[in-house]
């Protein structure tokens, strides 16, 4: 089981989460952030960094979010060859669309 990264962090990018990742599994484009599926242990630790509330473990995963476990997958196959590693923190995107709770 791996843990995924939902809509809620689409447009948000809070990176909290990133730095307690002790198995550096997140990847970033321009609108969010995704977890590698392959790398992540399932600690959890990300869980509570979340300040939009965007990662579930898959377990937990509420159904309206289930093409999300593909699309990290997906994503972060994608982005580890050019570089979209994130292990540190970063301003957050805080656009339009973003949602703290």
């Amino acid at each position: 089981m791996a843990h995924v990264v939902t809509e809620s962090c689409n447009d948000c990018k809070y990176t909290d989460c990133c730095v307690v990742c002790p198995v550096e599994c997140f990847y970033q484009d321009e609108k969010m952030l995704y977890i590698d599926p392959n790398d992540c242990i399932d600690c959890e630790a990300c869980v509570p960094e979340c300040p939009v509330e965007a990662i579930y473990g898959e377990s937990n995963l509420p159904s309206q979010f289930a093409s999300y476990v593909e699309l990290n997958k997906e994503r972060s196959e994608s982005l580890k060859g050019s570089g979209g590693q994130i292990t540190e923190k970063a301003d957050p995107l805080e656009g339009p669309g973003c949602k703290k709770k």
